[in-house]
C-alpha cells in the first residue's frame, strides 16, 4: 500500500524510497480545468435494480468499502496559479442516502434524475453519492453517481469491483491542506522549474498548432451554432435517455452473423441511431464515430485513462454486413497506437492555461464540423459488479 505523509518533497518510506507523487496526471488536470472553466460538470450514474427488497447491511458494507477505495479522493489545487493539482484523501465521504419511504415504481426514472441532479464536486466533495430507494410494489433500486473527474468508466468498474470484494487496500493520499502554504509554494515552484523543458517543447508545439488553425478551420463558423438562440444558461434541462436490455447471447450471435465483433456491432448501432436521429455531419459521406479505447493498466491512478479512435461508418450497410466496420475499427485503433498523440505534448501547458483559453478550447472541440457520435463501450464487465448488496441484482446499467 502506498502512503503519503503530506510533504512528499522530502518524505521517505522505511526503505528510504521517495513517497509516491500524488499530482494529477496532466491530462486529468486539463480535463477537469477545461470543463470547470466552461461551466461543465461530467458525471456517471450506475444503477442496480432488485425485484425484491435490498439487503441494507450489505449495501452499508459496500458504501464503507467505496469510501476506502479509489473513490476516496478529491482534487486539491496548488496555491500557485500555474501549479499542478494534487490528489488528497476525501476525509468527509458522503453519507449513504436511503429514501425515507417507498415510492411508486412509476417514479423510478424521476428518482434517478433527482439523484443525478444532486451536487457532485471533485474538489469540495462529495465526489460521489450512493442512494437506495424501495418501491411500493416490493422492488428496490440502488444508484451511485460519480464525478468523471475522479474516475472514468473502466475506473468505476474497478472501484466497484474492489469494494464488492472487500479490497480496501487502495492507494492512500495525504489529508486535505496537509502542506503548509509556504511548503506548498516552494515545492510546486520547484516542480514547475524542473518541468520547464517539457513546457518549452509544448509551447513550440502550441505555436505550430495555432498557425495551422489560423490558415483556415471550418470549426470557427461551426462554433457559432452550438448554443441555440435565446438559450437560458440557468435553465435546467434533463436530456432524455433510453435503456434497452438485450440478451448477450443474442447480441453476440447477431454480431457474428454479420461478420463482426460485439464491439463492431456497438459502433454500428451508434451510427445507425445517429442516422435515424437525423444528425447533420456536414459534407462527411458517413457517420464519424468516436470510439473510446481503454488505456488503463493495473494500479493506474489516473482519473481518465482512455483515448479516442475516430471511425467512419456507413449506416446504410450495417444491418447486413459488419466486415467493413470491423476492418475500419481495427485500422483506426492501429493508427491510434502508432501515431504520436499531439495532445500529450500540448497538455504540459494545462497548468498555465487561463480560463478564457479553456473556454475557447472547449468551444473548438464542440464545433467539430464532422459532429461525431460517441460510442462508449465497457464490454463485458462480469457478474461481480452486479452484487451491490452481496447478492446478484436483476438488472443493471450505466449512463453518462
Amino acid at each position: 500500500m502506498n502512503r503519503f505523509d503530506g510533504d512528499n518533497t522530502s518524505a521517505h518510506t522505511s526503505h528510504d524510497h521517495a513517497a509516491p507523487d500524488n499530482r494529477l496526471a496532466l491530462m486529468d488536470q486539463a480535463f477537469y480545468a477545461g470543463h470547470h472553466a466552461a461551466g461543465q460538470n461530467e458525471a456517471m450514474q450506475v444503477v442496480w435494480v432488485y425485484d425484491r427488497p435490498i439487503d441494507l447491511d450489505g449495501v452499508r458494507r459496500f458504501h464503507r468499502n467505496l469510501a476506502k477505495g479509489p473513490l476516496g479522493r478529491r482534487i486539491e489545487r496548488s496555491p500557485l496559479p500555474f501549479g499542478r493539482y494534487r490528489w488528497v484523501a476525501d476525509d468527509q465521504p458522503p453519507a449513504l442516502d436511503i429514501a425515507e419511504k417507498p415510492r411508486p415504481r412509476g417514479e423510478f426514472a424521476e428518482w434517478l434524475d433527482e439523484r443525478a441532479r444532486m451536487p457532485i464536486d471533485p474538489e469540495a466533495g462529495p465526489g460521489w453519492r450512493l442512494s437506495v430507494v424501495s418501491f411500493t410494489d416490493g422492488t428496490s433500486a440502488l444508484t451511485i453517481v460519480l464525478s468523471h473527474y475522479i474516475v472514468d468508466g473502466i475506473g468505476a468498474v474497478v472501484a466497484i469491483t474492489l469494494a464488492l470484494m472487500d479490497d480496501t487496500g487502495a492507494q492512500e493520499y495525504p489529508p486535505p491542506n496537509s502542506r503548509s502554504r509556504l511548503r506548498a509554494l516552494i515545492q510546486d515552484a520547484d516542480e514547475t522549474l524542473r518541468d520547464a523543458p517539457k513546457t518549452g517543447r509544448a509551447l513550440i508545439a502550441a505555436f505550430k498548432e495555432s498557425r495551422r488553425r489560423s490558415t483556415g478551420d471550418a470549426r470557427a463558423d461551426a462554433a457559432k451554432s452550438i448554443a441555440p438562440p435565446g438559450a437560458d444558461a440557468d435553465e435546467l434541462v434533463t436530456v432524455p435517455g433510453v435503456w434497452i436490455r438485450l440478451n448477450l447471447s443474442d447480441w453476440s450471435a447477431r454480431a457474428e452473423a454479420l461478420g463482426g465483433t460485439t464491439g463492431a456491432l456497438a459502433a454500428a448501432v451508434t451510427a445507425k441511431f445517429d442516422e435515424l436521429m437525423g444528425r447533420d455531419h456536414g459534407d462527411a459521406p458517413d457517420v464519424k464515430v468516436l470510439m473510446l479505447v481503454n488505456d488503463r493498466t493495473f494500479g493506474d491512478a489516473r482519473a481518465v485513462a482512455v483515448s479516442f479512435a475516430r471511425v467512419g461508418i456507413d449506416p446504410t450497410r450495417v444491418t447486413t454486413d459488419l466486415r467493413d466496420v470491423r476492418a475500419a475499427i481495427k485500422d483506426a485503433v492501429k493508427t491510434l497506437r502508432e501515431t504520436p498523440d499531439e495532445s500529450e505534448q500540448l497538455v504540459a501547458l494545462a497548468p498555465f492555461t487561463p480560463k478564457s483559453m479553456w473556454q475557447q478550447l472547449v468551444d473548438y472541440g464542440l464545433s467539430d464540423p464532422e459532429r461525431p457520435a460517441v460510442c462508449s463501450n465497457l464490454g463485458e464487465v462480469g457478474p461481480v459488479v452486479s452484487r451491490p448488496d452481496g447478492t446478484l441484482c436483476d438488472h443493471a446499467f450505466i449512463r453518462g
